[in-house]
């Protein structure tokens, strides 16, 4: 009877489970290090436009742009590109999809301006100069290699040009030891140039004021970083010294560029009637003047 009683409860019950081995506790492993991030030089790869302070993230006929989005009170969609990249500004009430679809929409036109933005900061980076002996810049136009002479430090002046011999560049003597910083050396360049700038735009200002009918009151050195010059209506006319890096053609355009302006503040046609007066060529100067690789800032 007690086995009856023993296998009835066995069938009720079932066997007694087995209870596999506990296996041993994991062993914790190390976590891998997130890599770093990537250069900027690696993130500008062809077919992908990322601006340093990108919030959005689109596909444009097979490229990757990443775009800087604002909003802001205006009524339309504006598109600008910069040497950072795309930055587009739209109504607050406007759909994102909106602004997607005008992206699409103007694919070609954005891709062409993001790569001539990009050719164009390539160009301004290697026309930048390495302030230490030896470096070169352009000065009218020109190249010229700097040279520290110690020597010339007692002379009146501290730095003198000396002209190219055959086949060679102009020479700029600066009176600093050769161990000068390359602050030192570029402020004592720089002082140099801006001293030529402004007696040279005096002078082309004293050529051109008669021929166009004005008369400034006074010239001002400007170090803008995004324009070449610029009028007033009390006479006051400001260059940027750094024309000074261009051929004459190119500083004379601006000189007449904004004298003109004495007689028109505005760009209308009566402007350019002016400025084609005594320049009948200055569409071709300024379209020169834009693809001169000058960086406007140090």
């Amino acid at each position: 009877m007690q086995r009856f009683v023993q296998l009835a409860l066995d069938f009720l019950t079932g066997p007694e489970p087995v209870v596999p081995p506990r296996a041993p506790a994991p062993v914790a492993q190390p976590q891998p290090v997130a890599p770093p991030a990537e250069p900027l030089s690696a993130v500008f790869q062809p077919g992908t436009w990322h601006h340093p302070r990108a919030n959005r993230l689109l596909r444009l006929a097979g490229c990757e742009v990443a775009y800087e989005f604002k909003r802001g009170k205006r009524r339309t969609i504006g598109l600008s590109v910069s040497h950072e990249g795309l930055t587009v500004s739209a109504p607050r009430w406007t759909p994102l999809g909106e602004v997607d679809a005008l992206l699409q929409q103007k694919a070609d036109w954005v891709l062409d301006k993001l790569q001539k933005a990009r050719e164009r900061a390539g160009e301004l980076a290697r026309a930048r100069t390495d302030w230490a002996d030896g470096a070169e810049f352009d000065y009218l136009g020109q190249r010229v290699r700097l040279v520290l002479d110690p020597t010339q430090a007692r002379a009146r002046e501290n730095a003198a040009l000396a002209p190219a011999e055959a086949g060679g560049l102009a020479t700029l003597y600066l009176g600093l030891a050769r161990n000068a910083s390359p602050a030192q050396i570029r402020d004592a360049a720089q002082a140099w140039l801006m001293g030529q700038a402004k007696a040279l735009f005096a002078q082309r200002l004293d050529h051109f004021a008669p021929q166009l009918g004005v008369r400034h009151q006074r010239l001002r050195l400007s170090s803008a970083g995004t324009r070449w010059g610029s009028a007033s209506a009390d006479g006051t006319i400001r260059l940027n010294w750094r024309l000074i890096h261009l051929s004459l053609d190119m500083i004379d355009y601006v000189v007449v560029h904004e004298l003109s302006h004495l007689r028109h503040m505005d760009h209308s046609p009566l402007f350019w009637d002016v400025v084609a007066s005594v320049m009948p060529d200055h569409i071709q100067r300024r379209q020169a003047l834009r693809r001169a690789a000058v960086p406007l800032q140090d």
